[in-house]
């Protein structure tokens, strides 16, 4: 059974480009130019992830990817203009789960919606293998994967998919210096590419979440030149 693959984005051509690519790799696409048919399609199609340009005509991507949380939990790509790293930072804080700037190759494209569908399918497989620790606490954070919830001194944290995942994985190897290369192929299960600011932008939302200090942050340490540690 294939996939359904959501495209919106006012700029046709974009939208067009994106829908043949995608349909040759045999995924079912509905397309649309702006947000409100698309939130329509939402509500009466099952979708199993979204791709959003940020600029459309009545209702920004923004606002879709934040309808969208409000209900669903499937991957969201974001589309932006090259360098706009606040649209990168909102869209990540909003829950979208990777983002790409334009202009870009239609087959990066579909390597990452293949990646976000995998993950996604993972991430809600009932039959995942259990690891032996299923439950972390460390200084009033307590993360626990079997129900994938985390709590920060008995608050619950609202964490994406991937936000949950880095987390855990440095919980796991707590005490150790995890690479941000090593991070992201743990996470993303994919190759890690030089200058990847990825890691470093979910990093950032997720010590916001941690309400962690700037400067002497007291769960994620930046050791510089080398990775991330969460100190035993």
């Amino acid at each position: 059974m294939s996939e359904h693959i959501l495209i919106v984005d006012d700029e046709k051509e974009i939208a067009n480009l994106l829908e043949v690519y995608l349909q040759n790799d045999g995924f079912d696409v509905y397309k649309f130019y702006n947000g409100q048919d698309a939130l329509q399609c939402i509500e009466n199609e099952k979708i199993d992830l979204a791709i959003l340009d940020v600029m459309l005509p009545d209702i920004d991507g923004f606002k879709i990817c934040q309808r969208i949380r409000e209900k669903y939990f499937f991957p969201v790509i974001m589309l932006t203009a090259k360098g706009e790293d606040l649209d990168k930072i909102m869209g990540l804080t909003l829950g979208a789960d990777d983002y790409i700037t334009k202009p870009f190759n239609p087959l990066e494209v579909v390597a990452r919606v293949k990646t976000q569908i995998r993950r996604y399918k993972r991430y809600n497989n009932e039959h995942i293998e259990e690891t032996k620790m299923n439950e972390y606490d460390i200084r009033g954070l307590v993360i626990n994967k079997e129900n994938h919830k985390c709590y920060l001194y008995q608050e619950l944290l609202d964490l994406t998919p991937i936000e949950f995942d880095i987390l855990w994985y440095l919980c796991k190897n707590q005490g150790k210096v995890v690479s941000s290369e090593e991070l992201f192929e743990a996470v993303w299960k994919e190759k890690y590419i030089d200058n990847n600011n990825t890691v470093m932008a979910h990093i950032a939302r997720l010590r916001e979440k941690l309400k962690e200090p700037s400067r002497k942050p007291k769960f994620i340490k930046t050791v510089w030149g080398v990775g991330y540690q969460i100190e035993k």
